[in-house]
């Protein structure tokens, strides 16, 4: 970066359900490394390239925060901002609760889970049926599905699934909600979680919570309160508001080519080669991933300082032509398909397994039950989130 850049503002705002912003491709071909400003008025380096952000997320030495990094939001609350108290950011203490949690999400687990996710989706789809066309698949099915798993897998009753939806959708939005409603959310969500930890380590039952308050590390240690309420927050917002925001997403690029969802219903085949492409194809992914360059680091052109901000695109990076063929181009088939959407390296996302087996299942139900499933308006008309880190669409009208 130098001096004389234009500083860009950031998030750059999405221009429609499909249409990635043509700033991405501008920023990959021009100046990969960018000069950028937060809603919080503090400045970063956004990265666009494919190799640039592989190389960041995949570097162990570099955490999502730091003393001294970059704000998001104004008031510097935020999922982003706000650090997760007993749970390690870095090294081997990270690793191992890592550990602790990954077991949960083997692909043993994911098959023992999957009937169980395909009877929900199939309860949801009869619910959306039976209230008529048009109807908001988001609403109907793209936001229960996921907040019934995760309150499945923490072993919270179905009767509180409205207000982790709250709390969800407040960590994560940046323009709807005050600080004073972001500490709240927070302030209310840690207490249920330290109750409902309180009632699990009196009766423990099968679920993950109850596993992780029983059980220890690979070095023999417990976990504190302190790191099961973090580990529950952040399940929440890994496991619910993502895939909700996902699964709309999903259908409105499927949908919005006609060719594409008949392909579909002729094969089926197709499902899991579809939902990677759905997740690299996605132009909607939000805010991006935030590391803190704690030491100076050489990119493929240019020098991040120690002290930088770094906020890692995937998104952008999941459109990079140098990587992938036709990058402009969704391709039902396309394999191998290296995408980014879930990061990598020692923070990528724990839940991906789990956010795979529920987008696919969605899409197995829907194309089973749904054949003629089609697009109540045209895709460019789908109204966008506001504000909201993961990005999404408001809702997804549809007709059948």
């Amino acid at each position: 970066m130098t001096d004389s850049e234009q500083l860009v503002q950031y998030p750059i705002p999405p221009v429609d359900a499909i249409e990635p912003p043509p700033e991405w491709e501008q920023l990959r071909q021009q100046c990969p490394v960018a000069h950028v400003q937060l809603p919080s008025g503090d400045q970063a380096a956004l990265l666009t390239r494919y190799d640039d952000v592989r190389q960041v997320l995949s570097d162990a030495r570099f955490t999502r925060t730091a003393e001294g990094s970059a704000r998001v939001s104004p008031e510097g609350t935020g999922v982003f901002d706000r650090r997760r108290p007993g749970v390690p950011q870095s090294g081997d203490g990270h690793q191992r609760w890592r550990r602790m949690i990954t077991k949960w999400f083997t692909a043993k687990r994911m098959a023992a889970l999957r009937p169980s996710i395909e009877a929900m989706a199939d309860q949801l789809v009869d619910g959306m049926v039976a209230g008529g066309q048009p109807a908001d698949l988001k609403a109907a099915l793209g936001f229960p599905l996921p907040v019934w798993v995760i309150c499945e897998l923490l072993g919270v009753p179905a009767s509180d699934r409205e207000r982790f939806s709250y709390w969800s959708d407040t960590f994560l939005n940046l323009s709807r909600y005050t600080a004073a409603d972001m500490e709240a959310a927070h302030s209310e969500f840690a207490a249920y979680l330290t109750g409902h930890i309180e009632a699990k380590r009196a009766e423990p039952g099968t679920d993950l919570l109850s596993d992780l308050i029983t059980g220890t590390d690979s070095a023999g240690e417990k976990l504190s309160d302190a790191a099961l309420v973090s580990t529950g927050m952040g399940l929440l917002i890994a496991g619910h508001e993502t895939t909700t925001n996902m699964i709309g997403k999903m259908l409105a690029m499927l949908l919005a080519d006609r060719a594409r969802w008949e392909r579909l219903v002729a094969d089926p085949g197709l499902v899991r080669t579809a939902v990677e492409e759905a997740l690299r194809y996605d132009a909607n992914a939000g805010f991006g991933m935030i590391r803190y360059v704690s030491e100076e680091l050489e990119l493929s052109e240019g020098v991040l300082p120690a002290g930088t901000t770094a906020v890692c695109s995937m998104a952008s990076a999941n459109r990079d032509e140098r990587i992938f063929a036709d990058a402009a181009d969704m391709d039902l088939t396309r394999s191998p398909n290296v995408h980014l959407a879930f990061g990598a390296g020692p923070h990528s996302c724990i839940g991906q397994s789990l956010a795979r087996t529920e987008l696919q299942v969605v899409l197995e139900v829907l194309l089973r039950r749904l054949p003629t499933l089609a697009l109540a308006v045209p895709s460019a008309e789908l109204p966008l989130v506001e504000g909201l880190l993961v990005g999404g669409l408001r809702e997804v009208r549809v007709i059948w």
